[in-house]
């Protein structure tokens, strides 16, 4: 017959046991879910991308010319990563991973707003502002369609219908498609050509706007 005591230390060994069990799997599972760090490159790979679906960028230079900042007395020489050029206003822009943030020389004067000595705003892009909701994964799912092949009956009646409208609904733009098995992925493939331009500050959805993106040539047909 067990003694009191000896049913007690059972019972504690027997939670014990049902503790760290329940405890292990849970050690196992954050350590699957422990985010990769993002390298540089990873996050400048989807900052030209994002630049790349903007309308507003006509230019895009890497890296940017020299500029100086005024701090008080204070004046510092920057060479940002890129200088981009958006509806006609230049903006210099640099692209660092959150470790380079606390170590970055501008950081002080990014998080509150400044401009070189001739008159180009400076920000600085992280990981959070590049892969920000919904835009990224809107990003990520154009990109998805960039191989779809379109034929050419369905590029110029997508095309024709845009010119014609202004703007439309992509589920409107994708019922003009014939040939193509998705109407959806023909029209963002045309995105990814720079052809056609997509909110991508919104989900896709049936009622994301759709428009002609103005051509980075000369159209010889124009009249």
């Amino acid at each position: 017959m067990p003694t009191a005591t000896a049913t007690l230390e059972n019972l504690m060994s027997a939670q014990a046991l049902l503790d760290l069990s329940s405890r292990r799997p849970a050690t196992r599972r954050a350590r699957k879910q422990a985010a990769t760090p993002l390298t540089r490159n990873v996050l400048i790979t989807d900052f030209l991308t994002i630049c790349e679906f903007d309308p507003e960028v006509e230019s895009l230079r890497a890296p940017a010319e020299s500029a100086e900042f005024q701090f008080g007395d204070r004046t510092i020489e920057h060479v940002a990563d890129f200088e981009i050029i958006r509806d006609g206003s230049s903006y210099l822009v640099d692209v660092v991973t959150d470790e380079d943030l606390m170590l970055h020389p501008m950081r002080a004067a990014a998080l509150h707003g400044t401009t070189s000595a001739d008159g180009r705003p400076f920000m600085i892009e992280t990981a959070a502002s590049i892969r920000a909701e919904p835009r990224f994964t809107t990003v990520r799912l154009i990109m998805a369609c960039k191989r779809t092949p379109v034929t050419a009956g369905d590029r110029v009646r997508i095309l024709h219908q845009l010119d014609e409208t202004g703007a439309m609904k992509l589920v409107d733009c994708a019922s003009t498609v014939m040939n193509t098995a998705d109407g959806v992925a023909a029209v963002l493939a045309l995105a990814c050509e720079g052809l056609i331009s997509v909110d991508i500050s919104r989900p896709i959805l049936p009622e994301t706007q759709v428009r002609r993106r103005r051509l980075p040539y000369s159209d010889p047909f124009a009249f």
